[in-house]
């Protein structure tokens, strides 16, 4: 029986049958203070938490306390856990106590020491297509069976919870940059008020007194181009809150999607995947809303701001010097340009995922940028003309290795350089390859691979040979035009014979 029937029961009873307190006391086995409790409340009092001496912490309380005290001073992941304050108890000081015993007492000083009251935040609402929030999160992934640390920029709108997830092998500027046109791009629009930031150095040089930053001139460009507003958050943990959507996507979105860890073989089709993940998040719902993101995002979406005519350029511009190697060094990575180029100073357009080496003549070459550092991207073509002086570099070349590895040189290709050095000698041999490696600049990939194959099996390596049946190979892939016989003619057995009465005809009139 509980309390509240007990003292129901008592209460009862001393009005339908007059029993006096003693008679209830006797009745029900309790003390007459808890019968006059029950007479003159039907609510049983709430019992007291006794107050209970700690003897063994006793006298540590207040080593404990200076070590949170100090915690004040030092990172948040830094400081002390109440597992790590027993541990320390018991090895430093020599105490023999429960780690139970010491979690209570941390949790009571961190109330005293630390200021753990709950701020006050205030509930907003968001204007459709009026503002957006931006950040980066990082996660895991293994691209090419190599595991990376990558990073996705986030653009959510705060009114729908629309979110746009971008990975990037960093969080440089022009990865930040790229992340607003693309995402701007797939929105179909721009936000007409403002977008929250944190202080990103993409975005903010310096922080200055309250609200107010020195920000990045790039950033100033992008603002100005798609006509949006910024507006930059407290610095550290205080203004986590004001962007408080984007931060809980990021923590959503990796859980949601990114686990287990994703593996595939580019980022590219990382991204690909990301995109899909991105459709098919239309159809959840935020907790607290009785429409999907979907929908929302259908009735937001139309108020966007349209995106201007011209596409923002967010690759950023770089002077680099052509090494001996005909390499350009960027951002630690190595990718090569034509052999004729070694020596000179190029410019360099350095975008989130391609580098794009620019001489005066135009784009000399262009590479997807590299996800490691120290890595070497080379391409065979643009090593020929000095391969083909030396001939004996070529079958050691990284160039080569990489072309394999890319399918570029293929299983015809190492025939007939087999089939050529065996009858003409390894110089010979190989500079009648290169010279076939050099028609890839003007005939089709496919039609040189057909052709190396019909000249190895005529055994014929001569590179004049291989264009012309390169170019017999594409002629024949080309269909010849349908003849269209009029319906008035007949079976072919009763056409007229064509004949040239007409023309004579002509000729003897001009004549005259």
């Amino acid at each position: 029986m509980s309390r509240v029937e007990q003292f129901e029961n008592i209460r009862r009873d001393h009005r339908d049958h007059e029993m006096s307190i003693r008679q209830l006391a006797q009745k029900y086995k309790v003390h007459r203070r808890t019968v006059r409790q029950a007479l003159a409340d039907a609510v049983p009092p709430r019992r007291k938490t006794p107050e209970r001496v700690a003897p063994v912490l006793g006298e540590h309380v207040a080593t404990v306390r200076a070590w949170l005290v100090a915690d004040k001073e030092v990172p948040r992941k830094q400081r002390h856990t109440a597992r790590r304050v027993w541990q320390r108890l018991v090895e430093e000081e020599g105490v023999e106590v429960a780690e139970s015993s010491v979690r209570t007492l941390v949790a009571k000083l961190r109330r005293d020491i630390f200021d753990q009251s709950l701020e006050v935040k205030v509930p907003q609402t968001h204007a459709p297509a009026a503002e957006a929030e931006v950040d980066f999160g990082e996660f895991y992934a293994l691209i090419g069976g190599v595991w990376l640390k990558l990073w996705m920029f986030i653009l959510r709108l705060s009114h729908s919870g629309k979110a746009v997830h971008i990975a990037y092998a960093n969080q440089a500027q022009e990865s930040f940059l790229d992340g607003h046109v693309k995402a701007f791009d797939r929105l179909g629009g721009v936000p007409t008020g403002m977008i929250r930031y944190d202080n990103l150095t993409p975005a903010v040089v310096r922080v200055l007194l309250g609200r107010e930053r020195e920000e990045n001139p790039r950033f100033v460009a992008l603002r100005s181009h798609y006509g949006f507003d910024s507006f930059f958050c407290q610095p550290g943990i205080k203004g986590a809150h004001e962007k408080g959507g984007v931060e809980g996507e990021v923590g959503r979105f990796r859980r949601r999607h990114l686990v287990p860890v994703p593996e595939f073989a580019s980022l590219a089709e990382l991204n690909a995947f990301m995109v899909a993940a991105d459709a098919g998040d239309d159809d959840r719902k935020i907790t607290g809303r009785v429409e999907t993101v979907g929908a929302a995002a259908a009735r937001e979406l139309p108020g966007l701001r349209g995106l201007p005519d011209e596409v923002f350029d967010a690759a950023q511009t770089l002077s680099c010097r052509v090494d001996a190697r005909a390499r350009v060094c960027v951002r630690q990575s190595y990718y090569s340009v034509p052999a004729r180029l070694a020596g000179r100073r190029l410019q360099v357009r350095l975008g989130a995922t391609t580098v794009t080496v620019i001489a005066e003549s135009g784009v000399v070459a262009v590479h997807t940028r590299s996800l490691h550092k120290y890595t070497e991207d080379l391409v065979l073509d643009h090593y020929l003309e000095v391969l083909i002086r030396k001939p004996g570099a070529f079958a050691g070349a990284t160039a080569l290795a990489a072309a394999r590895k890319s399918g570029m040189f293929t299983n015809a290709h190492q025939r007939f350089w087999d089939a050529a050095r065996g009858q003409l000698g390894d110089t010979a041999g190989t500079r009648a390859l290169i010279g076939v490696l050099l028609l890839h600049r003007s005939l089709p990939n496919g039609d040189i691979v057909t052709a190396l194959t019909t000249a190895t099996g005529l055994g014929c390596f001569d590179a004049d040979v291989v264009a012309v049946e390169a170019r017999r190979a594409g002629q024949a892939m080309t269909a010849p035009p349908a003849v269209v016989v009029p319906a008035h003619v007949g079976p072919v057995g009763e056409r007229p014979v064509p004949g040239l009465g007409a023309y004579d005809e002509l000729v003897s009139v001009v004549g005259a």
